[in-house]
């Protein structure tokens, strides 16, 4: 069966062109990515109109949104394109924030942010993105190591929220760490061998909590850079460490807390 276009749409695109959005070459060349699912739609609806390209829904799903331009696939072709591994019926394509890729930075930054080191799962990054905005964080600083925010597993991880900060992959992270330092940021570093001294994270306004690899944790670049190296209280008989994602969710927390 053939897909409906809405009258006011441009011409379809070819179906591949959505399923090139998984990998980050077709992303970068489309300059467009996939949020799926109701919630994480409705979350980028009210919160980034200005973002969203494409609503795609399969047939026999509403399309809640009818001032987006709309296309209509068949179930076996949404599955087609979906990324989920049990697909909803409704997906967005949306314009990626063009500075998510380089070293600049805002001209206000925000009071907390966050760098991830070389973090690799897109489900960890995923969740800490998510993390962040809802514990009032403002960016997110990655490394060029670390799983690409747009991913479909990073995307659907943040549950919508993978607008609400902003974000910036960069290979040049420690040049960007240290003029935030110049700016004032105090940098304090998650590290196994810290000290347990939560208090640290409320010690200036300005914070850049330093997340690691989930296998060999901050490099010592960053660790020699950082004010202070903090580790949770945690029992470590019992479990030696935590995942980044839970260790990471703690500490922002904790950050909320000062």
């Amino acid at each position: 069966m053939p897909t409906k276009p809405n009258p006011q749409n441009p011409p379809l695109r070819p179906l591949k062109w959505y399923r090139k959005l998984a990998a980050r070459k077709g992303r970068l060349e489309a300059d467009a990515f996939i949020v799926e699912g109701e919630r994480a739609v409705r979350q980028v609806v009210e919160n980034y109109t200005g973002e969203i390209l494409e609503i795609v829904t399969a047939e026999g799903t509403a399309n809640p949104y009818p001032q987006y331009p709309h296309r209509t696939v068949t179930e076996s072709q949404f599955r087609g394109i979906s990324q989920a591994q049990t697909p909803q019926g409704i997906l967005a394509v949306l314009r990626p924030p063009w500075e998510a890729y380089s070293d600049s930075l805002p001209m206000d930054p925000g009071k907390k942010l966050l760098l991830l080191e070389d973090i690799q799962d897109p489900g960890n990054v995923g969740t800490l993105i998510r993390t962040a905005a809802a514990f009032d964080f403002s960016g997110v600083i990655l490394t060029e190591k670390a799983a690409d925010p747009f991913s479909p597993k990073c995307v659907q991880a943040t549950a919508g929220s993978i607008l609400s900060v902003w974000l910036r992959r960069t290979g040049d992270y420690l040049e960007t760490v240290q003029a935030l330092k110049k700016r004032g940021y105090y940098l304090v570093a998650a590290d196994v061998n810290g000290k347990e001294d939560i208090s640290a994270l409320g010690k200036r306004k300005l914070l850049l909590l330093a997340l690691g690899n989930e296998a060999g944790g901050l490099s010592e670049e960053v660790l020699e850079m950082s004010d202070y190296r903090l580790r949770l209280p945690t029992i470590r008989e019992k479990a030696e460490s935590l995942n980044v994602a839970v260790c990471g969710a703690i500490l922002m927390y904790l950050a909320t807390r000062k």
